[in-house]
């Protein structure tokens, strides 16, 4: 008979792509092998996030190690979790939340919480001889009915693989904050499977590397999450390349593959200002941002954007999206931090149309369920987002498939710990239980 009870906790510090310590957690249920999860860490992160705990000495790692947070699982997490039935996801996450006693999980620090959420899955996974796709689906069905969402269509309803978002060119945090948006990155909507989307993705990136050197950009550096760090002029510029990329190879811009922005606005935001230093020190008031990216949609095949303003910005976000919120994507990243309660606020207000969905933005896997959960009811595209620090682990990569949550936003193409979860996308792609909406989900604006 199979044993679900968890018998053994275990938690190490080891490193994430930044080279940055980091929380690995595994959990054994009776007689079955271990079950592990490594926790990512973000860069560009909202003031609203979960707390990673850190250990704050400065002569280790200069006060980055996680050793704290590794012996909060050793002990207290160990003790509350040994003996609870891995499959049981509510009660476990619930149990940690208590167990932490504070509203953002600084007490045993959220790396700490998450690690231990994400290594039961993978524990009950073991016990229960499935893959971890399925577990994340078992547990998504029974966490809450199927949603059906008039305006993203399929996502939410059915397991499938999702639309890639892929990073070309990066600045901001990512890339040396030469380029004051964050990422530029494509979708490529016109693909008809995941194997093809990912074929137009890795073409499209090689091409804007070549043309990047030959101006003289050095399209061989990249930045924190594999997008190309080059030194442009302007922040227009890297559209520019980004559009002839496409082009150069072979593809249709707005049509085969379209463009998406990460502004990440929060990290230039002043004072009440928006300051774009890539430019010449420009000063820039909500309305004059919303002006900038109203230009760039109607110049360029633009169809997302995400944290266009600050994530205290509700008035700014209001009129960005009574602006552009039927044309494009208005993703709310550090606005709404994967929390329910921020996103019901912005359903609440008008604000956005789309959440952007980090794991350890929020710190338990039931909390992140709820998040998608509320978006789908109020029709909210959930994208599922990787963190600038992240590691071997392929959660996400289960995690979007099993939801249905239709779009996946990783990284690029240039490091590994972005392609160990393309990869593992490209292995669910060959089941045939795993449709592929793609670009359809944005049938709605794009038409």
């Amino acid at each position: 008979m199979t044993s679900t009870r968890i018998q053994k906790v275990h938690a190490r510090e080891v490193f994430d792509s930044r080279g940055r310590p980091t929380v690995e957690v595994e959990i054994a249920c009776e007689g079955y092998r271990a079950g592990r999860a490594i926790v990512p860490s973000g860069a560009s992160t909202g003031v609203f996030e979960a707390l990673e705990l850190r250990d704050g000495d400065a002569d280790r790692l200069q006060g980055l190690g996680v050793r704290r947070a590794v012996e909060n699982v050793n002990s207290e997490i160990r003790s509350a979790l040994v003996g609870q039935d891995a499959t049981d996801q509510q009660t476990i996450d619930q149990l940690l939340i208590e167990l932490d006693g504070t509203p953002n999980k600084s007490r045993l620090g959220a790396n700490a919480i998450l690690g231990a959420s994400l290594a039961a899955v993978y524990a009950a996974a073991e016990a229960e001889d499935v893959r971890p796709v399925d577990q994340f689906r078992f547990i998504w069905n029974e966490h809450s009915t199927r949603v059906s969402s008039g305006r993203t269509g399929n996502p939410g309803l059915a397991s499938c693989l999702p639309l890639p978002m892929v990073n070309m060119i990066s600045g901001g945090k990512h890339a040396g904050g030469n380029l004051d948006f964050q990422d530029y990155l494509i979708l490529p909507v016109g693909a008809t499977s995941y194997p093809q989307a990912f074929e137009w993705i890795v073409t499209v990136y090689q091409h804007v590397g070549r043309l990047l050197t030959k101006s003289g950009f050095e399209g061989v550096l990249v930045g924190d999450e594999g997008g190309y760090g080059p030194k442009l002029a302007s922040n227009e510029q890297a559209l520019d390349f980004v559009v002839a990329g496409i082009e150069a190879a072979g593809l249709r811009p707005g049509e085969d593959v379209c463009i998406g922005l990460d502004v990440a606005s929060a990290h230039f935001h002043q004072e009440g200002k928006y300051r774009l230093a890539a430019t010449g020190e420009e000063e820039l008031i909500a309305s004059e941002v919303i002006n900038l990216l109203e230009d760039w949609v109607n110049r360029y095949p633009i169809i997302s954007i995400e944290d266009g303003l600050d994530e205290n910005d509700w008035d700014g976000w209001k009129e960005l999206t009574q602006r552009l919120g039927d044309r494009v994507q208005l993703i709310g990243d550090d606005l709404f931090v994967t929390n329910k309660e921020r996103l019901q606020r912005g359903i609440d207000s008008g604000v956005a149309n789309s959440v952007l969905i980090k794991l350890n933005q929020i710190g338990t896997l039931t909390e992140t369920l709820q998040a998608m959960k509320l978006a789908l009811e109020n029709d909210y595209w959930p994208v599922v987002s990787a963190r600038s620090g992240e590691t071997e682990d392929t959660t996400i990569a289960d995690l979007v498939v099993a939801t249905g949550a239709g779009q996946l936003k990783v990284g690029s193409v240039a490091r590994s710990e972005r392609l160990a979860k393309y990869n593992q996308l490209l292995r669910l792609s060959e089941c045939d239980e795993f449709s592929y909406v793609g670009g359809a989900i944005f049938d709605a604006i794009r038409n």
